[in-house]
């Protein structure tokens, strides 16, 4: 009798500690992350309205905004593929590839700037860049508008959005339209968003190892808030560089935007929501492997060697970061004219 009430009672005092454990993770993960709202934030100075975020869809999709009428934001963001194109860097106008990989759109109104240079302070700047980059539509702001303006249905589309200017096709104006657009593409419901509001059970033994492991060896530390990263600029190689395949010496990244010494090989720390959907990995767009990409960031970031069995369990974790992901319809383009300008497909010599 005595011998099985002592088993007992070890049996209790053994759930208990479980449980304080479980608890003390759930609280420490808590006190780190956020989860993704259902709604999609308010943009200061930027009203979301019916009509705006209707524009900015069809925006999204229309590849006329570049001048071979052959790229849009959808190219390079493809929204049925978590917001990117699986390509290791892009590709552009003439068939030129990008210098970098391209990020996701998903969640992206929730990093602290856009590019992986941070070159961008919001979604509405970041949607200027593309249009007219050489390597990537080749465009301009004064042809996107002669552009839009040859529609009587672009026209009309605009007219509605900014019904308080009197001249509302303007390069800003689609770019605005673009931004309330973007800022819809959240993706919230995530195993790991429902475990951090409480649900133990959300997450698997082994993502439950893979975060702890994530927040013990130091992730957490560039990688944290709402996305699990985006919200700072860190120096890539902090212990060891990877080798030039991942780490192109040429690109020098935030360097480029401040000019000063001490942000050479300093990028912007990705989301790493829906991670798994998402490959290849880091700016070059050189590692496809989640698991290598745990195991490279251990490395050059924290000058540890994981063992497989912590790279898996860690990769476990992160796939518990894959939200629900929007189902975005395709629209129906407005109707070229005799006005609007024809595609031309030649790569200029710089």
């Amino acid at each position: 009798m005595i011998r099985s009430l002592c088993w007992g009672l070890s049996l209790l005092l053994a759930g208990a500690t479980l449980a304080a454990g479980a608890d003390d993770l759930m609280k420490r993960a808590q006190g780190q992350f956020k989860p993704i709202p259902q709604t999609p934030p308010v943009i200061e100075g930027n009203e979301a309205t019916p009509e705006k975020v209707e524009l900015g869809r069809i925006l999204y999709f229309d590849p006329r905004l570049s001048e071979s009428h052959l790229i849009s934001c959808q190219t390079c963001h493809n929204v049925g593929l978590a917001g990117v194109d699986l390509q290791e860097t892009s590709i552009g106008h003439g068939w030129q590839k990008g210098p970098r990989n391209a990020p996701t759109v998903f969640n992206a109104v929730f990093n602290v700037a856009q590019f992986w240079d941070g070159r961008a302070k919001d979604l509405a700047e970041q949607a200027k860049g593309p249009v007219q980059a050489s390597v990537e539509m080749n465009s301009t702001p004064e042809l996107a508008v002669k552009t839009l303006n040859s529609m009587p249905e672009y026209k009309e589309a605009f007219a509605a959005a900014f019904s308080d200017q009197k001249d509302p096709v303007t390069f800003d104006n689609m770019a605005k339209a673009i931004e309330v657009f973007e800022a819809t593409l959240v993706t919230p419901n995530a195993p790991f968003d429902k475990y951090i509001k409480g649900d133990e059970k959300a997450l698997s033994a082994q993502q439950k190892k893979g975060l702890q492991l994530f927040m013990d060896k130091g992730c957490v530390s560039c990688h944290n808030g709402i996305n699990v990263g985006g919200q700072g600029y860190y120096p890539f190689g902090v212990v060891e560089k990877p080798g030039a395949d991942i780490l192109p010496p040429e690109d020098k990244g935030r360097y480029a935007v401040t000019k000063t010494a001490s942000d050479e090989y300093v990028f912007r720390s990705p989301s790493l929501r829906n991670i798994d959907l998402t490959p290849p990995y880091f700016h070059s767009g050189n590692v496809w492997p989640l698991e290598q990409a745990v195991a490279v960031m251990g490395s050059a970031q924290l000058g540890i060697s994981l063992t497989d069995q912590e790279a898996k369990d860690i990769k476990a974790f992160l796939v518990a970061l894959n939200g629900d992901q929007p189902e975005v319809l395709h629209p129906l383009l407005p109707q070229r004219t005799p006005e609007t300008p024809k595609p031309a497909l030649s790569v200029k010599k710089q």
